[in-house]
């Protein structure tokens, strides 16, 4: 972890008085800041902070720890600037985790204008469909469908993705059409392995109806499940924007299509509001109002 950046953690720590108001004035989740702490605890090789319900005190170490802490952060604001004007054009180098859904749908023709516009910018993209770690991975940016995000990251909306329930025609020909929600539970669904394994959740007028599925098939992978569901194994919840034109030619059939599956949500993670690059703040900005102008 960057020393300077956990320095200044660690003086605003005290000099706030919490963790809570640190990362506040910081701009961090609370959740950074206590590992940022974690790691100069470490560095230092001793506890730096008496910690209590009510307050923060230093230790010992932590006084001197205090010193060393300003005298360094003093050293790093004392380097001369290489030029007199900061430079805001969007450049270097973007690490960026996504799931194969969010890349290819929305993340890489979403490049195409981007890159047209901010050319000095080089993406490095990671497909995985698990959570990722920003800090530990080095990801400057993390595209993330879910409806239950860790209220501790730091994240904007980006847009909204919307489902549709869906089968075979060959499917349906040797298993009765659902004609309510409940029928559901006699019909192989395939599942997404890493979201709300088994639970399906769906809007019926202004409320929300939660539906237990089962199914011979799960995968962490939309575009698998996909490719199940056109061969007949069974209905899957598909983004609609995937599965469209699929309905348009027959190739498959909506089910339930008076019940809406509920929406979810599509952000971007990042670690900090402050400092941001500005190549990562034009690219989560263009993603923004790029996926307004989507039918997802």
């Amino acid at each position: 972890m960057d020393r300077i950046i956990a320095t200044k953690v660690f003086i605003n720590i005290v000099e706030s008085g919490s963790m809570a108001a640190a990362a506040q004035n910081l701009g961090m989740s609370r959740s950074m800041v206590t590992r940022y702490l974690g790691e100069i605890e470490n560095w230092a090789g001793a506890r730096l902070l008496h910690r209590s319900t009510r307050r923060l005190s230093l230790t010992p170490p932590g006084e001197q720890a205090l010193e060393h802490c300003k005298e360094l952060v003093k050293i790093a604001e004392d380097i001369p600037q290489v030029v007199n004007v900061v430079d805001n054009t969007p450049k270097g180098t973007l690490r960026i985790s996504s799931s194969h859904y969010a890349a290819e749908n929305i993340l890489i023709p979403a490049l195409q204008q981007y890159y047209q516009d901010h050319p000095k910018v080089d993406i490095e993209l990671e497909i995985r469909n698990d959570a990722v770690n920003l800090v530990e991975e080095r990801i400057d940016l993390a595209l993330r469908i879910t409806n239950t995000l860790d209220p501790n990251l730091i994240a904007r909306k980006l847009g909204s993705c919307h489902s549709v329930l869906c089968a075979a025609p060959s499917y349906l020909k040797v298993k009765q059409v659902p004609q309510i929600l409940e029928d559901l539970q006699t019909h192989s669904c395939l599942t997404y392995a890493n979201f709300e394994k088994g639970l399906w959740h769906f809007k019926e007028g202004d409320k929300i109806s939660t539906q237990k599925v089962t199914g011979n098939l799960k995968a962490n992978d939309s575009d698998v499940l996909l490719t199940a569901t056109l061969q007949g194994f069974g209905i899957s919840m598909q983004p609609r924007q995937v599965a469209q034109p699929y309905l348009d030619k027959g190739e498959l059939v909506q089910v339930l299509p008076n019940v809406i599956p509920k929406e979810l949500g599509l952000y971007g993670l990042y670690q900090s509001r402050q400092h941001m690059p500005p190549a990562l703040r034009a690219l989560i900005d263009h993603l923004v109002n790029y996926t307004a102008q989507l039918k997802l």
